[in-house]
């Protein structure tokens, strides 16, 4: 199962890869694995498989999966909607967007991954993969157009919103029942206070994603994403996940006090309205939408009951709704593309243009409204049968029923919009490319429909588990209650329709019926409004006021309770320490260069002279590191302290030389003085108490002891790639989402710059690029220097002699990180050094040709490598994930050669850093470099004979 889950991450990049410009080609080739899925399950269906895979141990991370009968009728809408659905996007997409027939692969991978979890957290993995993929599908249609944009971000945010609500409830649930393993939480279901809490806030995120009223408006909106993502995502898979986890949960908490009441009212309620609202819908994905909708009410009614009847009929119908509104959406679509519109008043005649569309679409109808022999009437038999007892159930019926009645209404006025009219005479066929992926899963509605007996075995494994029960599905049950039903509730659709169902626009029913996009609105301007109001009153715009307030936290929260710590613990023993200003003279000397860099810092006037006595603070900091034995530790810090000067400077570039005469009172500064020595105080305090108190031996005898057994003489990249390597794995994760963040960030708003060829370009000199007397340039580019418009000779020659060598220095610290001072991470701020090099002299132009490749492949592919290291600890007996190996081979001249699989995940890191590290200089270039070329441009009308002038470089560079 996992291996299924993986083939999908697999495929969604390398189909569109290798048949990227084969559209259709690419469309039939990924639809492949969505078939090949649902093969797969229909063979195992009547069985239950288990898969368990460790992620980390010790700290209870498993990846729990399990197919069971339920999974099973899900992975075959999943499998078979998604297969048809991706051969329709195939011929309906344009080649522009061809790359999301990659995403739609992705989605249907994290929906196999959703419906196989059976652990709570792995589920909400999932989840929210498919909340991703979503907001991908729906916006990148039109990313130009700002309704895309707009309900793109809609669907994000509501679905993402009360995912995270649902998070909570899992976390309740499963500390509750001491399992977050959904099998085991259903088999023994917990009780409380907290487990009713969890339950609302799951119930909450199962609302949201099946659009249940009042949390719909999402839906809607998404209709301006394609037909073939509506059908697909919007019909028959993304909005069931819902409907879903109700259904996995319902035999373990249908028999508490609020679960009948909240599935079942708030079901009922999106049956009814939906249905009404889609009876006055004009545009053909606007009905389908709000019938979705309807459609989803009554699913989660029936999932939501608890009894086996009602499980059967549910289940019956969550397949069945696939197979009749997908062929709807993908009709939809087929009309639009041959009419190039969807509005009811606007068609005409489009069953004698699409005879086999329109055909393929009345099936659907019949199936949706309840017509023999379809699936949807021998769910909805089911359903009726369910139901017809006194009490509850009895008023539970009647909304089913007035439901029924609606639906009708809707699907006879679908057909009426879509296919009316005579037309103008005009005929053309069908597109086959798209016709044949819609009459598909109409047609399987009907087969499915007369083959009852096999459909109750696969459903009936899970119906079981909500109690006993004789009824079972059948096309035919004889005369009865439910057949009375039927016939009553289409026949009453009929009638409606006649009566407010032919009308374009759309009769207004004068209905109490609500706005769910109003709402929406609504709450996010309110939002808007309250966050506005409290940024004002809390961003005060001020470096030193935030600082103040961290520090001055500190110092009332932790610090107050260190000082009743240390005044109320007599045990704090001195005797045997001995205070001494330093183990080496050298430490007194640096710390001397501390203290005065620190302090002129501080009384500096000029923003470079301060960034360079921090700089100082920083250098003499790493010498202490040396003089205390940690190279590791040192190396590092001074790779990170001289990248951090440099871009430091580069920004100081956009600010004035010097600081701004001081404003502040004298209270703020004796405030400010009083902050920083208290902290001083409480870390110097702190650390003396921490050593005092000590019950334990050091930690660091043992990590050389494990190094000794591990073969590595360095004990801190052990640390990283290997006993830690988890954490190491989650703070590149953050550094790669921080590199996506500054790309944001700064990138946002940018003026787009002027191509290469445009005439209207400055001209830059080949000086710029570092050219000597003779003219002959050490770099790539005549690229603009970073600090400014003058000649950089020297910089350039540097740069150009002295970067292969720094590279070929950060591979022996990458190779040799294992045994000897190095490792991954410093290695990478090495490589970067040479690219920083390359980009002083010569700017942006410079570093674009001087990388391989782009910023962002390095980011991702280091993290892949990173993951995949860590993947490849599961196909080692008894390994865990991240779990290292070494590997011995003995060549003819090098002899046994001994290969950690550690390196591996080292190279990912040294490729994300480095990485991360172009990406700063990119997109921090890519404004530094606009600003320079106007100076270029002006400097060279206004420039005297050293080449600078009014217009040459900004007050902080000419200082």
């Amino acid at each position: 199962m996992v291996t299924l889950v993986l083939s999908y991450a697999i495929v969604a990049f390398a189909v569109p890869w290798a048949l990227g410009r084969r559209q259709r080609l690419m469309a039939v080739a990924a639809a492949a694995l969505p078939a090949a899925t649902a093969i797969w399950a229909l063979a195992n269906a009547g069985t239950v498989l288990t898969e368990e895979i460790s992620w980390a141990a010790d700290l209870g991370l498993v990846l729990d999966f399990r197919l069971d009968a339920l999974s099973v009728v899900m992975l075959l809408l999943i499998g078979g909607v998604g297969a048809v659905a991706l051969c329709y996007a195939g011929w309906y997409l344009e080649r522009s967007q061809s790359l999301m027939i990659g995403t739609l692969i992705a989605f249907a991978g994290a929906m196999t991954g959703l419906v196989l979890a059976d652990n709570l957290l792995v589920l909400y993995v999932f989840w929210e993969l498919t909340t991703v993929s979503s907001f991908i599908l729906i916006g990148t249609t039109s990313p130009e157009k700002a309704e895309d944009r707009r309900a793109a971000t809609q669907a994000l945010l509501m679905t993402t919103a009360f995912g995270l609500v649902m998070l909570a409830g899992f976390v309740l649930l499963g500390q509750t029942a001491g399992t977050y393993q959904i099998s085991e939480l259903v088999a023994d279901p917990p009780g409380g206070a907290a487990a009713e809490a969890g339950l609302v806030l799951v119930l909450l995120g199962a609302f949201a994603k099946s659009a249940q009223m009042p949390l719909h408006s999402w839906l809607p909106a998404a209709m301006v994403a394609p037909s073939p993502v509506s059908a697909y995502l919007h019909a028959a898979a993304m909005v069931k996940a819902g409907v879903y986890l109700v259904a996995r949960l319902s035999p373990a908490f249908a028999d508490t006090a609020l679960w009948q009441p909240a599935v079942v009212g708030v079901g009922m309620v999106s049956l009814i309205l939906g249905g009404l609202i889609a009876l006055r819908q004009d545009d053909l994905k606007s009905l389908l939408a709000y019938g979705t909708i309807s459609q989803l009410g009554f699913l989660m009614v029936l999932l939501g009951h608890g009894t086996r009847t009602a499980a059967l009929a549910g289940v019956a119908l969550l397949l069945a709704h696939g197979l009749f509104k997908a062929p709807l959406f993908l009709a939809a679509g087929v009309v639009e593309h041959e009419a190039g519109t969807r509005r009811a008043a606007e068609l005409s005649g489009m069953w004698r243009r699409l005879p086999v569309t329109a055909a393929a679409s009345a099936a659907a109808i019949a199936s949706m409204i309840g017509l023999p022999p379809f699936l949807g009437f021998v769910a909805k038999e089911t359903a009726f049968e369910t139901f017809a007892h006194d009490g509850w159930d009895l008023a539970v019926l009647v909304g089913i029923v007035a439901g029924s009645t609606l639906t009708t209404a809707y699907g006879a006025r679908f057909l009426h919009a879509a296919f009316r009219g005579p037309g103008n005479g005009a005929r053309s066929a069908d597109p086959w490319g798209m016709t044949v992926p819609l009459v598909v899963p109409a047609a399987a509605g009907l087969v499915l429909g007369l083959l009852t007996g096999p459909l109750q075995e696969l459903i009936a494994p899970y119906a079981g588990t909500l109690g006993p029960g004789g009824y079972e599905l059948a096309l035919w049950h004889g005369p009865g209650l439910p057949l009375a039903l039927s016939a009553l509730a289409i026949t009453a659709g009929a009638v409606l329709f006649l009566l407010a169902g032919r009308s374009y626009p759309a009769r207004r029913l004068r209905l109490p019926v609500p706005d769910g996009q109003r709402g929406y609105n609504g709450v996010v301007g309110s939002t808007v409004v309250i966050a506005h109001a409290v940024t004002r009153r809390l961003q005060v715009g001020s470096l030193p006021v935030y600082l103040g307030v961290i520090g001055g936290t500190v110092l009332v929260v932790p610090g107050v309770a260190l000082v009743m710590a240390v005044m109320g613990n007599s045990g704090l023993d001195f005797t045997g320490y001995v205070v001494h200003g330093w183990d080496d003279p050298v430490q007194s000397v640096l710390g001397v260069v501390v203290i005065v860099c620190g302090i002129a810092a501080v009384l500096a006037r000029r923003r470079l002279s301060a960034a360079l006595l921090m700089a100082g603070v920083g250098y003499a900091i790493g010498g202490l590191f040396v003089a205390q034995g940690a190279p590791d530790l040192a190396l590092t810090h001074l790779v990170v302290e001289t990248l951090l000067l440099i871009s430091l400077v580069l920004v100081l570039r956009r600010l004035p030389d010097r600081f701004p005469e001081r404003r502040r009172r004298r209270s703020g500064r004796i405030a400010t003085g009083v902050i920083s020595l208290g902290l001083g105080a409480f870390i110097a305090t702190f650390l003396v108490v921490a050593v005092l108190s000590r019950a334990a031996d050091p930690v660091g005898p043992e990590y050389g002891e494990l190094a000794e057994k591990e073969g590595t003489g360095n004990i801190v990249n052990m640390i990283l790639v290997e006993t830690r390597a988890m954490d190491t794995l989650g703070e590149i994760s953050v550094v790669a989402v921080a590199s996506m963040g500054i790309i944001g960030l700064v990138l946002t708003g940018r003026r787009t710059r002027r191509p290469p060829g445009d005439p209207d370009a400055p001209e830059h000199t080949g000086e710029a690029g570092g050219a000597d007397e003779r003219g002959r340039s050490w770099l790539v580019t005549s690229g603009t220097p970073a600090f400014g418009t003058a000649p950089m000779v020297p910089a350039a020659a540097a740069a150009r002699l002295l970067g292969p060598a720094i590279l070929v220095f950060s591979v022996y610290l990458l190779v040799a990180g294992h045994g000897r001072p190095g490792g991954g991470f410093v290695a990478g701020l090495v490589a970067a050094m040479a690219y920083v090099l390359r980009y002083l002299p010569g700017g942006r132009q410079e570093l674009a040709a001087a990388m391989p490749v782009r910023p962002g492949v390095l980011l991702g592919g280091g993290l892949g490598l990173a993951v995949a290291t860590g993947a490849v600890g599961w196909g080692l007996p008894n390994r865990d994930f991240l779990a290292s190996e070494v590997l011995h081979a003995t060549l003819p001249v090098l002899g046994e050669i001994k290969l950690s699989t550690s390196l591996f995940f080292d190279v990912g890191v040294y490729l994300l850093v480095l990485g991360l590290v172009l990406t700063i200089l990119t997109t921090l270039g890519a404004s530094l470099d606009e600003d320079v070329s106007e100076e270029y441009e002006i400097g060279g009308e206004t420039t005297g004979e050293n080449g600078t002038g009014e217009g040459g470089a900004p007050e902080g560079a000419r200082s």
